[in-house]
């Protein structure tokens, strides 16, 4: 028995080594495709290493950038991301596609005016990669901004031959403020969605965030050929608001297929939001498949009082949200305006937006409510404010300071 054992062994051993030779392969060496398949992540509303913290960046911002080269365009976005991270945020909402165009090379929409200024003009650079590498370098997630249907605000910018307004012209509607495609044909929101995952297939993106851009007006006339021919019993409003929601569904599975969290900011008041621009966000807050977070636009102080009312105040709105249900895993986040500094919000009650620590005072007010998770809008606000720099500065400081006391409670819980 012990000679046999050894002829086996040694045969097994002539085998391992002559295998290269005789065009076997070490399974070690080659496993299968099932087995070395990355499976995509699990998308979170809130990422749980760190709070969602975000800072939006608007194509107003994008127009003080150089986009003359990738290096002038690194220099100034590494400036931008270095004081996003100096203040203690953790998400970029980049605006990425703000009038039907792209600020990434897109099968489906041209470059945007913003790169050259001239819309489906090549900078010669990939805006978007470089600025998911800065941020990543410097531990910041990043997700895609996308305004779903506008393609233009009045006649800006000029549309390229390109632009789907001019490929598609049967997909738009207008209005008396801009151009939008038509929430309610199907090939828009296929086309929409097709978009979204061209973005999550060519670039490693930690969300696709939609704002409050959903239906542009109220005016029956908009959509009334649409409606006619839908045949539908359901209301006008109704079936606009079953319009937006088949878009919310569709671009979410999408991003799930890329393991890509996708989010919403609704207009602030909720009555608004579904009565206005059709948007049931308290639907899609209530039901899973549609959001992974909403962050609906609380752009009004603590002490807003209008006429004698405080409806519109911070605390009644975020009451308000935080009252209504949540399905498990959707996450409620506020966006709050840190472009009211200085200016104010138009409350009979004025001097909130003066003192230099709203936004830090607000956040703590949304901690009581049990809301952690927040947005800025927007960065030249925090960081450019030519108007109040002195109230600015004062601002960050607060929120910083505010994030940092927020972040070592956070490591050093029981």
């Amino acid at each position: 028995m012990r000679r046999t054992g050894w002829i086996l062994v040694l045969l097994l051993l002539i085998v391992y080594f002559a295998a290269p030779f005789l065009g076997l392969q070490h399974s070690a060496a080659t496993p299968s495709a099932e087995a070395t398949a990355t499976p995509a992540p699990s998308p979170t509303a809130v990422p749980e290493s760190q709070p969602y913290r975000a800072v939006w960046v608007s194509y107003l911002e994008w127009q003080q950038v150089d986009f003359s080269s990738a290096q002038s365009f690194t220099a100034d976005i590494s400036t931008m991301l270095d004081n996003i991270a100096a203040l203690g945020a953790t998400v970029v909402l980049a605006q990425v596609r703000p009038f039907g165009d792209a600020l990434y090379p897109s099968n489906y929409y041209p470059f945007s005016h913003l790169c050259t200024g001239v819309q489906g003009q090549d900078p010669g650079f990939d805006p978007l990669a470089l600025l998911m590498q800065a941020a990543h370098a410097r531990g910041l997630q990043l997700e895609a901004w996308i305004n779903p249907y506008r393609l233009q605000s009045g006649n800006f910018p000029l549309l390229c031959a390109q632009s789907p307004a001019l490929t598609h012209p049967e997909w738009t509607k207008t209005t008396a403020n801009g151009l939008y495609l038509d929430p309610a044909n199907a090939d828009v929101r296929t086309f929409i969605a097709d978009a979204v995952a061209d973005l999550c297939r060519n670039y490693p993106l930690d969300g696709i965030h939609f704002d409050d851009y959903f239906y542009p007006t109220t005016d029956t006339a908009f959509d009334a050929d649409d409606y006619a021919a839908a045949g539908t019993s359901l209301s006008l409003a109704d079936w606009r608001r079953e319009n937006v929601n088949a878009l919310m569904t569709l671009c979410y599975q999408t991003a799930h297929q890329y393991g890509v969290r996708f989010g919403a900011a609704p207009v602030g008041d909720p009555d608004r939001s579904y009565a206005e621009q059709y948007s049931d966000a308290a639907l899609w807050l209530a039901q899973g498949g549609y959001v992974d977070y909403l962050m609906p636009q609380l752009y009004w102080g603590q002490a807003y009082t209008k006429n004698g009312s405080t409806a519109q105040s911070l605390g009644q709105l975020a009451a308000r949200w935080a009252a209504l249900p949540r399905a498990d895993g959707v996450t409620l986040a506020i966006g709050l305006g840190a472009y009211r500094i200085g200016d104010g919000d138009g409350s009979n009650t004025p001097g909130e937006w003066a003192t230099g620590h709203a936004l830090a005072d607000q956040l703590a007010a949304l901690n009581t409510l049990g809301i952690a998770s927040c947005g800025l809008y927007r960065y030249d606000s925090l960081f450019n404010n030519t108007a109040y720099p002195a109230l600015a500065a004062a601002e960050r400081e607060s929120l910083a300071h505010s994030w940092q006391i927020t972040a070592y409670s956070a490591d050093n819980r029981p």
